[in-house]
């Protein structure tokens, strides 16, 4: 039986994924800072990190809500890229690359957190950031998306504010595409439900939440 297809995007979603988008760089211009990286830049490394940073930190920011965590998880991330740089084939696009390291070891630390049932309201600080003027984050939309399960909230932030595809989002968490259009579809109606209500109930350790990892095919 064929998935249905995921509905429509929450426009508070839509509003992140438009302003998380700003600022990418040329593929000539990525393409020339690795290469240069590779060769042992500090000045491209640097140019990489201002370029994907924000983006990434964002990402991370969406899945576990905690922005001193996020700040750490994007920093690992980009190291860990760093440390595996001499091995990244150019011809790729550098940005999905970093973000799928990135968003897994967000939602390692979300999945962890919400299995010792830790999980706490964001901090004031990331609250600040959420809500300061010009941040596409409404506290409305972080509410919403702090209901949803950490692997429903990854499969949306991939989707619809780094602009992967379903196939692409597939091959970043390792799990069937059907899964992924099916978790994408179950948080986006749990999104709009929820904004259309105006609240959000607290996130619970779902189903999903399994030791191992996400479910294989087979």
């Amino acid at each position: 039986m064929a998935v249905r297809a995921p509905t429509s995007v929450p426009t508070p979603l839509l509003r992140a994924a438009r302003q998380a988008g700003a600022g990418a760089p040329s593929r000539r211009r990525e393409r020339a800072l690795v290469r240069t990286a590779q060769q042992g830049s500090s000045e491209a490394l640097e140019g990489l990190f201002r370029v994907h940073w924000p983006k990434a930190h964002r990402a991370a920011y969406l899945i576990v809500r905690d922005s001193a965590a996020a700040e750490d998880i994007a920093q690992e991330g980009f190291l860990a890229a760093v440390r595996a740089l001499d091995r990244f084939d150019r011809s790729r696009p550098f940005g999905p690359w970093l973000h799928r390291i990135v968003v897994n070891r967000a939602i390692d630390f979300a999945r962890s957190r919400a299995l010792r049932r830790e999980l706490a309201e964001p901090t004031e600080e990331a609250a600040a950031v959420a809500t300061a003027p010009g941040s596409p984050y409404s506290e409305e939309l972080m509410g919403a998306l702090g209901a949803l399960s950490p692997e429903q909230r990854a499969v949306v932030v991939l989707r619809h504010l780094l602009d992967f595809t379903p196939g692409e989002i597939a091959r970043a968490l390792d799990m069937p595409r059907g899964t992924v259009n099916s978790r994408l579809r179950r948080g986006l109606d749990t999104l709009r439900l929820l904004l259309e209500r105006g609240g959000a109930q607290p996130e619970r350790c779902s189903g999903e939440h399994r030791t191992g990892g996400f479910e294989s095919d087979g």
